[in-house]
């Protein structure tokens, strides 16, 4: 069935406003926006994903993520293109090596969803900044000769919009690299596109044991039986861990609840959270910003009341390269003469010993 077929996924996304006003009602805000954001930054959701858009709801928490609207045509002083520098730490062409023990892997340009959020926009749907197999061998020579690095991050784009052939060479040579410890794989396909997580991958990545990878849900409406039935089966065949990280997103996600849900629904599926993080500061997304105070307060409504498994940390990337720091509720409140004051999860204060 052509529906199952990630192929036929990809080769069938709705890219233009003619095709997208044949599937949902846009608002004026929507419809006048799309010509001029997409002159920054594609536009393209799959069949799959568009179905899980409310149709006539124009607040619909997927929606927000995917059709572009008048906030993402606005450029505040503190945004920028690469809020997170990874050019500047660019040795070889598709590789950041800012952390000193592991290195982000840019391998493709291609996304089955645009996000509008995306960190990414200034490259992402841009052929030319995919490395070739030429600078793969150039990428591969530097983690070789640079035996600090323990760890290699598959990145894009989405790494799984490669062939299975192409994710087979490449694992295979980076596992026999002596010095590095893991791979990780960086994906939204389990979420944008969730047939992707084929048995042929799944025995692709059986080889690879142990193989990490982080996909990106951000509401509980993305998890559906699809994606409960795709990710368990790579859980369980492809022997692969897999991870979540979440943007916080202003109208989509800033509520205690809806976190919750999301977590206890990714535990659930055998998707452990592991990221929640501060929305960055690229070109176009200031609406989907939440103040950091907000963003603490939320998680502190989070910690102590739900599963500990079900709890990510909370960060911040620094804008300019700083990298990635915590944000969290200040439990410790001072030192006292006979130990330390704290505060815990309902406000209560309790002195502890040295």
């Amino acid at each position: 069935m052509t529906w199952s077929d990630w192929k036929w996924q990809l080769q069938n996304r709705i890219t233009t406003l003619e095709d997208l006003e044949k599937k949902l009602t846009l608002t004026e805000e929507e419809r006048v926006s799309f010509a001029p954001a997409l002159e920054e930054f594609s536009f393209a959701v799959t069949p799959y994903y568009l179905e899980r858009v409310e149709k006539d709801n124009p607040n619909c928490p997927i929606r927000k993520q995917i059709l572009p609207r008048a906030g993402e045509l606005k450029k505040n002083p503190n945004e920028v293109e690469d809020p997170l520098a990874e050019e500047k730490y660019m040795p070889v062409k598709g590789v950041t090596h800012r952390y000193p023990d592991r290195a982000i892997w840019y391998i493709s340009h291609v996304c089955a969803v645009y996000c509008r959020f995306c960190t990414r926009k200034r490259k992402v749907s841009d052929p030319e900044e995919t490395p070739n197999r030429k600078e793969w061998e150039k990428a591969l020579e530097y983690f070789r000769t640079h035996t600090e690095l323990r760890e290699i991050i598959l990145s894009g784009g989405d790494p799984l919009t490669l062939a299975d052939s192409s994710l087979d060479y490449l694992l295979g040579e980076l596992k026999s690299i002596p010095h590095l410890n893991q791979v990780r794989i960086h994906t939204r396909h389990p979420v944008t596109m969730p047939m992707r997580l084929t048995e042929s991958l799944n025995e692709v990545f059986a080889k690879y044991f142990p193989l990490y990878m982080v996909t990106h849900f951000n509401h509980p409406n993305e998890i559906t039986d699809e994606t409960k039935m795709y990710v368990m089966r790579m859980i369980k065949t492809g022997h692969v861990s897999i991870f979540n990280q979440s943007v916080l997103l202003s109208g989509i996600n800033d509520d205690a609840k809806i976190l919750s849900e999301l977590n206890y629904k990714l535990i659930s599926i055998g998707i452990k959270p592991y990221y929640l993080h501060q929305c960055d500061e690229v070109f176009g997304s200031s609406d989907f910003v939440v103040p950091i105070e907000r963003g603490i307060e939320i998680y502190r409504k989070l910690r102590g009341y739900h599963s500990g498994i079900t709890i990510p940390s909370y960060v911040k990337d620094l804008t300019g390269g700083g990298g990635k720091v915590l944000l969290s509720p200040d439990y410790f409140q001072k030192k006292t003469k006979d130990g330390y004051l704290f505060q815990n999860y309902l406000g209560d204060e309790y002195e502890v010993g040295h």
